[in-house]
């Protein structure tokens, strides 16, 4: 029998399916563009139902409207002729094969990183369970000021395909996907095949430079650089369409500017891109287009000024993490720990060990070497110099900013050790790279000396050396792009399977996975005990952890009991939670309350100034 989850996902399905015919036939947009298109229009449209306090109606009007279009597709055939005419091409078939396999991949996976549990994962839970964005009341979601853009979509398809973890892993890889789906839109002469095997090599380099977070959890820092790459490729496929670009990347740039604080950073380079090309086209229609640009730009930035305005009402004098407008530059940093973040920074920045400095100066040195080849070698006239100069003026004011985190914002502890650098760097990293790999892609495409269609097939190139070349070039491509794409899924599928002794799992196997229909929290007082494994209580894992899957506000974690104090300190809470015992612990549990330490829920019963534990 099929039960109801199983449906409201099959129509989930259909729903993306209608939508996407009908942008097709309305927009005739690429089939690259069409999945992110669909997916951040989606995203943008639930975010602003969020905003309005209509999160499920929202959601459940979307549903309907693509079941309609989906019907409307069907009824008048939208697609299907357009589908006869252009068959998938060999690299299209390669890479859903591709993504079917990771998306696979992600559906064994769990969650296991601390800022899933900390944020992500907890107020997407937190958004399932209420219908309602959190409040500044809602003692379950710490940081309150983190954007809900990407969390709106995965709310969306949470709502209809259920609440698992995986298809909470598998909604943000369908944005993650359409991404990289979009950047293979740059390429023009679809059947050049050594262009996509190109650009497939370069793009599977990124995972390289991801390694710290992958995808198999609903961190955005990915998301950021290669949301502002897809909209490199639209821009460039549009050029000579402006007003078509202008369309496509609203909604785009639009969530880009919701899915983290730094988003509209990333927004803003992807639509100086815009900015750049519309200013080329020179003459009367600089000022035929201005209207559309205007408009893009000011679209672009009404989900960031929503959440601003929600920031600045509703959340009015709630304390922000790493706010650094209200700190006013100020910091409570000594003039020798400031220098001491300082050295450290601009060390680990040039340090080639690590991967962000390795990924800047690799790709920076093969850029150049690539120019002076194609200008001395080959005769040809490269833009990747270009794209190079462009990029860098953009990841030196960035690793500034970070530096300016570290040091007037982020609290003494955790800036001295530059804590997440590799991870705040990675983003900049990837939209660096990438941006070098689609240029590169370009100039290699505009390289050949036949264009498909001036010359029969069998002509297609210069010389039979030169095809021998191409064709040499392209099984070496494919070979280094297979072999990166492996490490990242042998990398996740080895994750998948490790996770049974991940903390995560230790304690979702004692507390349950937790969640109430009314979105009202447990108000019980949990203690958890477990050892201090790599700092996990001292650095509030385990704690985060425990929030997530009680869906509790109250919890609190101990590493081992001082016996004069056990009664006093378990009287405090409602409920002890043992995730990993020890033989101390099991000594005293015995002598004092006369039961052997075991995993699980033990009841505190106060009896007046007795306490008694009953394993539940």
């Amino acid at each position: 029998m099929i039960s109801f989850p199983w449906i409201t996902a099959v129509l989930l399905i259909l729903s993306f399916a209608g939508y996407m015919l009908f942008v097709r036939r309305t927009l005739t947009l690429p089939w690259e563009f069409i999945p992110v298109f669909v997916f951040s229009s989606i995203a943008v449209i639930v975010f602003f139902c969020g905003l309005a306090g209509q999160l499920r109606t929202g959601s459940l009007v979307l549903l309907g409207l693509g079941l309609l279009a989906l019907i409307a597709a069907l009824f008048l055939r939208t697609g299907w002729r357009a589908a006869r005419r252009t068959p998938p091409s060999i690299y299209q078939l390669a890479f859903f094969a591709g993504s079917l396999l990771f998306l696979l991949v992600l559906f064994q996976n769990r969650l296991t990183h601390y800022d899933n549990f900390s944020h992500w994962a907890i107020v997407l839970k937190q958004m399932l369970s209420t219908d309602a964005f959190p409040g500044p009341n809602s003692p379950l979601i710490d940081f309150k000021n983190y954007p809900l853009g990407t969390s709106s979509f995965l709310y969306y398809v949470c709502r209809f395909a259920g609440h698992a973890q995986p298809v909470m892993l598998l909604a943000q890889g369908l944005l993650i996907f359409s991404c990289f789906y979009a950047m293979f839109g740059i390429i023009s002469e679809k059947r050049r095949f050594l262009l996509a095997a190109f650009l497939g090599m370069g793009l599977s380099s990124l995972s390289f430079f991801n390694i710290t977070i992958r995808i198999s959890n609903l961190l955005v820092d990915f998301l950021l650089p290669i949301y502002t790459l897809a909209i490199f490729a639209i821009v460039h496929h549009y050029r000579d369409r402006l007003k078509m670009a202008c369309l496509v990347v609203i909604p785009l740039a639009g969530l880009l500017t919701v899915i983290k604080s730094t988003g509209i950073i990333f927004a803003a380079i992807g639509l100086l891109y815009l900015v750049y090309v519309w200013l080329r086209s020179g003459g009367r229609a600089i000022l035929r287009l201005a209207p559309a640009v205007i408009a893009t730009l000011c679209g672009s930035v009404l989900p960031y000024f929503g959440w601003d305005w929600r920031m600045k009402t509703v959340f009015r004098g709630v304390e922000n993490k790493f706010d650094i407008a209200a700190a006013g530059l100020q910091t409570e940093k000594t003039p020798e720990q400031m220098s001491e973040i300082l050295s450290l920074f601009v060390s680990s920045a040039t340090d080639l060990s690590t991967r962000p400095a390795l990924g800047i100066a690799a790709f920076q040195a093969a850029a150049i070497l690539a120019s002076i080849f194609a200008a001395f070698m080959l005769k040809k006239k490269w833009n990747l110099w270009k794209a190079l100069i462009a990029l860098d003026i953009v990841v030196i004011p960035y690793y500034a900013g970070i530096l300016g985190l570290y040091l007037f914002s982020m609290p003494l502890d955790e800036a001295i050790v530059l804590a997440g650098f590799e991870r705040y760097t990675s983003s900049i990293v990837v939209l660096f790279t990438g941006g070098l790999v689609l240029c590169a892609t370009v100039d290699i495409e505009r390289s050949f000396h036949y264009k498909l269609g001036e010359v029969p097939r069998h002509r297609a190139f210069k010389s039979v050396r030169n095809k021998g070349y191409y064709q040499k070039g392209i099984w070496a491509c494919t070979a280094i792009a297979v072999t990166l794409l492996l490490s990242e899924y042998n990398g996740m599928q080895s994750i998948a399977k490790d996770y049974e002794n991940t903390l995560p799992h230790k304690v979702h196997q004692v507390t349950g996975d937790r969640w109430y229909d009314n979105g009202q929290e447990d108000q019980n007082r949990y203690l958890f005990y477990s050892s201090d494994a790599d700092m996990q209580v001292t650095n509030y894992y385990l704690q985060y952890i425990g929030r997530y899957y009680l869906y509790a506000p109250n919890v609190d974690g101990i590493v081992l009991f001082y016996e004069d104090n056990m009664d006093n300190l378990l009287s405090g809470y409602d409920y002890f939670v043992v995730v990993e015992s020890d033989p101390d612990g099991n000594r005293l549990l015995k002598k004092h309350y006369g039961l052997e330490m075991q995993e699980g829920i033990y009841k505190i019963i106060r009896s007046g100034e007795q306490i008694e534990l009953a394993l539940q």
